[in-house]
C-alpha cells in the first residue's frame, strides 16, 4: 500500500504509540502528496498528477538521510480538476470540499504534535488552493508551518531537456509529463496514441497568455481537442529517467531545508 514510499517512510504504517513517543515531534517533516484524477489525452492514464508526485516524493525519501526525520502521507488523489471534466474518466471536487480535506488534515496532525506539513501538489489547476489552506491553516495555529509547494518547482533540468516551443507552450500531457510517466508507470503509456496539439498562439500585441503572468482562464475544450497541450510525440524512457533523478534530486533539498527551517523570533 505504500507504493513508490519506502516503507519506514510511510506514515500510515507507524502506530498511535510510536506516533505518541516520537521525539522532537515539531520538526518532523510531514508531507501530503496531493494529485489529481483527470485525461491526459488519449496515451497517459488519468492517475499522472498523483502518479508523478509520489513517484518522485518516493524518489527523494530513499535518497534522503536516515537521520532526516520525514514522513509520507497517503497521497490524496482526487483534485480539482473542473478544467478537464468535459473529458471522461475525470473526477473533480470542489475547491470547498478540496480545501476542507487539506485543512482537516492539518488539524489532525497537529492534534498529534506536528508542527511541519508540506503540500506538495502535482496538479496545475489547484495550486492556489494549496496556498490559501496553508495560510489560513498557520493563523490558526501561529506555530504550524505549511509549506504550499508545487513538484515540478524543486531545481531540476526539464527544460533543458525540451524544445524552446514545448517549454513555452507545453502545459498538459505533453514530453516532462510523458517522459516520466516512461520513467514510473511505463506500462501504462500508450505512446503509440500520443498527438501534438498546442494552445492557439495569441498575437505579440497582447498581455495576456493562456498561462503566466496574466492569464486568461480556460478550461481544456476551450485550446484543445485531444486534451493534450503539448507534445508528446518526442518523450523517451531516457529523458524520464533524467527527470525523475533531477527533480527527485531537487526534492531532497527540498525536505532537508524544511527540516532545518524555523520561524523568526517574534517582534511583538
Amino acid at each position: 500500500m505504500h507504493s513508490f514510499i519506502p516503507p519506514e517512510r510511510f506514515f500510515p504504517y507507524l502506530t498511535w504509540t510510536e506516533i505518541q513517543d516520537m521525539p522532537h515531534k515539531e520538526n518532523v517533516v510531514i508531507i501530503q502528496p496531493v494529485g489529481a484524477i483527470e485525461q491526459h489525452g488519449p496515451h497517459l492514464p488519468l492517475i499522472v498528477d498523483a502518479a508523478i508526485g509520489v513517484g518522485v516524493l518516493g524518489k527523494a525519501l530513499t535518497k534522503l538521510d536516515a537521520n532526516i526525520p520525514a514522513y509520507a502521507l497517503p497521497t490524496l488523489y482526487y483534485g480539482k480538476s473542473n478544467e478537464h471534466w468535459h473529458f471522461p474518466g475525470t473526477i473533480t471536487l470542489s475547491s470547498e470540499t478540496l480545501t476542507a480535506t487539506i485543512m482537516e488534515v492539518g488539524e489532525s496532525l497537529y492534534r498529534a504534535g506536528f508542527r511541519k506539513l508540506v503540500l506538495m501538489n502535482s496538479h496545475g489547476g489547484q495550486p492556489q488552493i494549496m496556498q490559501m489552506a496553508a495560510r489560513d491553516l498557520h493563523v490558526q495555529y501561529d506555530d504550524f508551518l505549511v509549506f504550499p509547494l508545487f513538484t515540478w518547482r524543486a531545481p531540476n533540468i526539464t527544460k533543458e531537456l525540451l524544445t524552446p516551443k514545448e517549454a513555452k507552450l507545453g502545459m498538459h500531457a505533453g514530453d516532462a509529463e510523458t517522459s516520466i510517466m516512461l520513467a514510473i508507470l511505463p506500462e501504462q503509456v500508450k505512446l503509440e496514441k500520443a498527438v501534438a496539439e498546442y494552445p492557439p498562439e495569441q498575437p505579440d500585441s497582447t498581455l495576456i497568455s493562456w498561462e503566466g503572468q496574466l492569464p486568461v482562464s480556460w478550461t481544456t475544450k476551450d485550446i484543445s481537442k485531444s486534451g493534450v497541450i503539448g507534445d508528446p510525440t518526442t518523450a523517451t524512457k531516457e529523458k524520464g529517467d533524467r527527470i525523475l533523478e533531477s527533480v527527485s534530486d531537487g526534492w531532497v533539498q527540498v525536505i532537508k531545508d524544511i527540516y532545518a527551517f524555523r520561524l523568526p523570533e517574534s517582534l511583538s
